[in-house]
């Protein structure tokens, strides 16, 4: 059952003893079950040590634990396999149960939130609380209305906050900060500030948290103005900004592509000595990439680059700059110290293919070459690709039409790219009669067009002819058309032919369409 082993409640039973917490005279165990804590007495109230428990009493009582604890877990999954029934009313069950624990009853809102069906909390948690009046607490409270706030029912967190009111609790800070940060999220901050004001109003002074969440939702929509606004707001509050809102402007700052205050904020953090998280390192990183300024790039990336693991459209950006400068060794760099951290997937061994191939490096290729085969590591068309664009550009053609006839052999099915290179290719003197006869007899000429090369290589290498006609037959017809033709490596094949045909300048020998046939 999905939800139950998502939700871990399978009949497994491990206890940790030496991290149990005692609290009210009572265990709290890892499991989530309560057993009753025997009495001690003061240790000063006798010098006689207490008689140590038989072992056999101990042992009576350890089976006693697990019996206990497997009967619980049996009964709360039977309870998530009812509630995973189609049309099961959470309160029909509860009501035919009579009653809940209160682990029991957390494990059934955890699900309702996991199945997306959070519409239903609010109202098993009114029958639930309804049913002991002890449960009318702040503390359950603060958890229902953060949850609420979480999914997005903000409406519904309001009506919990007027609720516990009426109960005479007082709301937390934590509760307001739900409320806010959950009317912020989601554009609307004249309410966010509404119950920003009405905290106040009741005593509860705001603390960097309540205005961190306001700072990220108003990142979040580009309101920057904003941001400078409410660290003014702060200020008066007498709520000064901590580590956590410097690294969150850093970060928001960066996004909006706001390079000069997210450097002032990153001075300011280093003149005060605070830690600089690696995730707003990691947004100036993207920052200064996606501006392409190199050097600043450079000088974050060896900051970074061994304090976390770069996610891959991360590295892509980098990839890209390092491209436009004509800095290909370094990609090679990128990809040794991306393998560090990830092993040498598909996307390290591209990095550093094209690394060598971008330098129309035979030896380089080779020697990566080497290494993917000691490896054993599966081409793809992405690898195969590089290797027929550095070889076309070399004009090495015997390598060319022996790496073509081997594809088959390396499990690698052409893609358009690969069509692209070889009419690119037959457009510079080289004889694809072969590799054509060969596809047409493997029936990939009736295939329907695909695109599966990473989008670096053509970055690096650029389209070629054949792609951008491509791109200028299908732009020329009206979008209906588009989408209801089925495009196939022939048709599109011969479509391309024709269009070269209407162009007068176009005197390159092409493939007669005849051959495709």
């Amino acid at each position: 059952m999905e939800n139950a082993v998502t939700l871990n409640l399978e009949c497994k039973i491990t206890f940790r003893w030496q991290s149990s917490i005692y609290k009210n005279n009572q265990i709290f165990i890892f499991s989530g079950t309560q057993f009753p804590k025997a009495t001690n007495h003061c240790c000063l109230s006798s010098i006689r040590p207490s008689p140590p428990a038989s072992i056999g009493s101990s042992s009576k009582t350890h089976t006693t634990l697990l019996v206990e604890t497997y009967h619980h877990h049996r009964r709360l999954k039977g309870l998530l396999e009812r509630l995973e029934k189609e049309d099961s009313c959470p309160l029909q069950i509860l009501g035919d149960d009579g009653d809940w624990t209160k682990d029991t009853f957390w494990a059934v809102i955890r699900f309702l939130r996991h199945a997306s069906r959070s519409n239903e909390i609010l109202q098993v948690f009114h029958m639930w609380k309804n049913i002991e009046k002890s449960r009318i607490s702040e503390l359950n409270y603060e958890k229902i209305i953060r949850l609420l706030g979480e999914e997005g029912m903000i409406e519904e967190a309001v009506e919990a906050l007027r609720e516990m009111e009426g109960y005479g609790l007082q709301p937390s800070l934590e509760i307001y900060n739900s409320i806010i940060h959950a009317y912020a999220m989601n554009g609307k901050f004249d309410d966010a500030l509404f119950f920003l004001n009405e905290m106040k109003e009741i005593g509860l002074a705001p603390e960097t948290d309540t205005y961190d969440g306001l700072i990220e939702a108003y990142g979040k929509y580009k309101m920057y103005d904003e941001i400078g606004a409410c660290l003014k707001t702060m200020e008066l509050d007498r709520c000064p900004p901590d580590h956590f809102t410097y690294n969150l402007l850093i970060r928001e700052f960066s996004r909006g592509g706001l390079l000069q205050k997210m450097e002032r904020i990153h001075q300011i953090v280093l003149s005060k000595q605070m830690n600089l998280q690696s995730s707003s390192l990691v947004a100036m990183l993207e920052a200064y990439a996606n501006f392409g300024i190199l050097d600043k790039m450079e000088k974050v990336y060896r900051k970074v680059v061994n304090l976390t693991t770069l996610k891959e459209d991360t590295i892509r950006k980098l990839a890209n700059v390092y491209i436009k400068n004509y800095m290909f060794s370094r990609l090679d760099d990128l990809g040794i110290d991306l393998s560090s951290r990830t092993g040498r997937n598909d996307f390290v061994w591209c990095l550093r293919l094209l690394s060598h191939a971008c330098l129309l490096s035979r030896k380089g290729m080779d020697s990566i070459i080497q290494e993917m085969d000691e490896a054993k590591a599966s081409w793809n068309v992405t690898i195969a690709n590089i290797i027929l664009l550095a070889y076309m550009k070399m004009k090495d053609f015997n390598r060319l039409r022996n790496l073509l006839s081997q594809l088959p052999s390396h499990q690698v099915r052409p893609d358009i790219t690969t069509f692209g290179i070889l009419f690119d290719a037959i457009k510079i003197g080289f004889d694809g009669a072969e590799a054509l006869k060969t596809w047409r007899r493997m029936g990939l000429l009736y295939r329907a067009v695909e695109m599966n090369t990473d989008p670096l290589v053509l970055i690096a290498f650029g389209k070629g002819h054949f792609l951008r006609d491509c791109e200028e037959v299908y732009t020329s017809l009206e979008p209906k058309a588009r989408e209801e033709k089925r495009w196939t490596y022939h048709h599109l094949i011969d479509s391309v032919i024709k269009h070269r045909a209407k162009q007068p300048q176009c005197k390159a020998v092409q493939p007669s369409p005849d051959k495709l046939n």
